[in-house]
This record gives C-alpha cells, sequence and structure tokens, in this order.
C-alpha cells in the first residue's frame, strides 16, 4: 500500500462501508447464534435490530449485549484490512453505527431504551480505538530493507 497521493474515490469508499457492515452483521449473527440461539427457541431479526432485546434483566439480555460489543471487537480487526489507515477509523466506525441506527428506527421504532445506547456508544468506542490501534501498529512497523554489501 502506498499512502503518498491521495485520490478520492467515492466508490472505493461505498465498497469499504458496504463490506465493513455486511461483515458486521455476518460476525453479530454468528455471536447471536452461538450466545442466544441456544436459549431461545427461534431465532429472528428482532435480536439484531430491536432495542428491546438489549436489557439487563435477563440473562438473554446480557448474550445480546455481549454479542454486539464482541461485534465491535471484530469490526475493530476488519478495518485493519479493510480501512487500513488509522485516521479513517472513526469515521467508519460512526458510519457503521449511524446505518445501524436508521435500520433500527425503520425496524422497532426510536430506541428510548438507555440500555441500547450504553451498549450501541460502548461498541462505536471500542471499534473506533481499537481499529485506530490496531492501524497504528501496523503504520508505524519498521520497513524491512535488505542491504547488500559489497566485499571492497
Amino acid at each position: 500500500m502506498f499512502y503518498g497521493a491521495v485520490v478520492w474515490d467515492p466508490w472505493l469508499i461505498v465498497g469499504q462501508i458496504v463490506c465493513l457492515q455486511c461483515l458486521y452483521y455476518i460476525t453479530l449473527g454468528m455471536f447471536l447464534s452461538l450466545l442466544v440461539g441456544t436459549r431461545v427457541s427461534r431465532m429472528s431479526l428482532v435480536y439484531f435490530f430491536d432495542y428491546v432485546t438489549i436489557t439487563t434483566s435477563t440473562i438473554t439480555g446480557w448474550c445480546v449485549i455481549a454479542s454486539f460489543l464482541f461485534s465491535s471487537l471484530a469490526g475493530a480487526v476488519y478495518m485493519l484490512y479493510l480501512i487500513e489507515r488509522a485516521k479513517k477509523c472513526l469515521d467508519f466506525s460512526a458510519t457503521l453505527y449511524i446505518i445501524h441506527l436508521f435500520i433500527c428506527i425503520v425496524f422497532g421504532g426510536w430506541p428510548s431504551s438507555i440500555t441500547w445506547w450504553i451498549v450501541q456508544g460502548t461498541g462505536i468506542a471500542v471499534m473506533a480505538l481499537l481499529g485506530e490501534y490496531l492501524c497504528i501498529k501496523r503504520e508505524l512497523r519498521e520497513i524491512p530493507i535488505t542491504r547488500y554489501r559489497s566485499n571492497v
């Protein structure tokens, strides 16, 4: 990857957003099926997009919360490979969660649960900060330069 000339490519940005969003929901679905699917008789999109399922009053609610937080951890790793720049991690994390908010509003109305807002806020913070940390770590690695010395 070369960081010299930055060309604004809107199709690349849209592609990265779509890929990140899809990977996030695939990962969320896997964690929900592992943690929540064993506790409920039938899985549905309610666990993805309805704020009522994110609650601290039941074990199933805690499993939903854990699924969202684990997915944000995975999202940070996805950003390391998809976005590759630390300064873009906050933008892409915010975009992912804003799109998720819009889908939740369409699906179940405005999220009025404080628990939902805390979980989503924690998720965006974890994804952005861990993604930035991982990208900075990668950007600051030494570039290996092999030098051949002549025996003069």
